[in-house]
């Protein structure tokens, strides 16, 4: 959204995302184009379980959110380093032998997290469905 949005109205009318390819950029819907940016980031499978993992225990150290999530160093590494970037988790470093690092939600972390229960609870909720549809289409591809 525009900065000059508020809270509760109207988003600029991205319908404009149906264009052919052969449009060009311009003429795409730029507030669209700005919350795809915003989702790339948050919505991926390890941002949200860091999220969902910081909100439910708190403050927790990367050892810990590493055992936590089953998540390689790399991968949590890479994660962490963008949701501190995009400001909505903070990274304490102490000065410390051997080194102490703890991370945390920020405030806008703290404002993520019903979004982000809500759908954790929904694919939780949904789930057996899901296996179902799933099920359901590889025996109709099988045919």
């Amino acid at each position: 959204m525009r900065p000059s949005h508020t809270k509760g109205t109207m988003m600029a009318d991205c319908s404009k995302l149906t264009l052919s390819s052969s449009a060009k950029n311009s003429d795409q819907c730029p507030d669209c184009q700005r919350i795809n940016e915003v989702l790339t980031r948050v919505g991926d499978r390890w941002s949200v379980l860091v999220i969902i993992s910081l909100a439910q225990y708190g403050t927790l150290r990367f050892n810990e959110l590493k055992r936590n999530l089953g998540i390689s160093q790399r991968m949590l590494s890479l994660t962490l380093r963008e949701l501190v970037r995009d400001g909505l988790v903070h990274r304490n470093q102490y000065p410390t032998i051997p080194p102490k690092v703890e991370y945390s939600l920020t405030k806008m972390g703290e404002s993520f997290r019903e979004p982000v229960n809500a759908l954790g609870i929904w694919a939780l909720d949904n789930l057996s469905k899901i296996d179902a549809a799933r099920a359901s289409y590889d025996v109709d591809k099988a045919e």
